[in-house]
This record gives structure tokens, sequence and C-alpha cells, in this order.
């Protein structure tokens, strides 16, 4: 069943994909702590704080803040859900130059990360079925 992108039943779903996926997934090569602060959600006071952690390997996405990250980025809940389920780097982008996505920090790494993702058949199937259950 589809659930906002972001909300607390959807992280719920989608920890349970990459536990379905676990050690099938290529390693990202690029170590990144990136804090997200997601602006006007349609949901609880409007302001979601996320973290995405690479330092292990793995892709870690979760609700919360890191201590000390690389990177702060603070950007709009379209542009945020455009760039992480529907993948869509032409929307990241354009948002970046147009001032929608404000980054705090190491904006090497940041970039890097777009390069470091692996691209094999779990990955895809990854993030197809995060498509499939973000409403």
């Amino acid at each position: 069943m589809p659930n906002p992108f972001l909300s607390d039943e959807w992280m719920t779903e989608v920890r349970v994909i990459r536990a379905k996926y676990e050690g099938q997934a290529g390693k990202v090569s690029q170590s990144i702590r990136v804090n997200q602060i997601i602006t006007d959600a349609p949901f609880g006071d409007g302001t979601i704080k996320s973290y995405i952690d690479t330092s292990s390997g793995d892709m870690v996405m979760e609700l919360g803040e890191l201590d000390g990250p690389d990177v702060t980025v603070t950007t709009d809940y379209t542009t945020a859900r455009k760039m992480f389920v529907d993948g869509d780097q032409a929307a990241a982008m354009q948002a970046f130059m147009s001032g929608k996505i404000k980054v705090q920090g190491d904006m090497m790494k940041m970039m890097a990360l777009q390069t470091a993702m692996p691209s094999d058949e779990a990955t895809k199937a990854i993030a197809e079925e995060i498509k499939g259950i973000t409403s």
C-alpha cells in the first residue's frame, strides 16, 4: 500500500525492502554522511529531518540527524521526492541552479555521491520497489 515519501509508514516499508535485498546490491564507492532538511512536507509539522550515510558501504537512509555530517542539504518535499524516489537527476540539477536546494558543507563529496551509487540489478529492483510503495 503506497505511503507518503519519508512518512514513518514509508520508512518502515523501505526497511523491509532493503532487508529483502541485504547483501545483494553493490557497495557505494564514496563515503558520505548527509543530513537532509525537507521542507513543505504534506504531513506532520511540514519539516522532515532525515539522513543518508554510506560510510558502511551501504546506502542507509533514515529519519533523524547525524552528528558531524559532511554535508547538510535543505530542499522542498517535491524536489526531494523527485531526486530520491524518481531518480530524476535533471530535476535535481534544475532545483539546485534555481536555489531550491541549499548545500552546506563539502560540496565535492555531495557531487561524488551521484556517481558512487551502484547500478546493479539488485539496486534497480530496490529502487523500483520503493517507487511502488510511494504515494
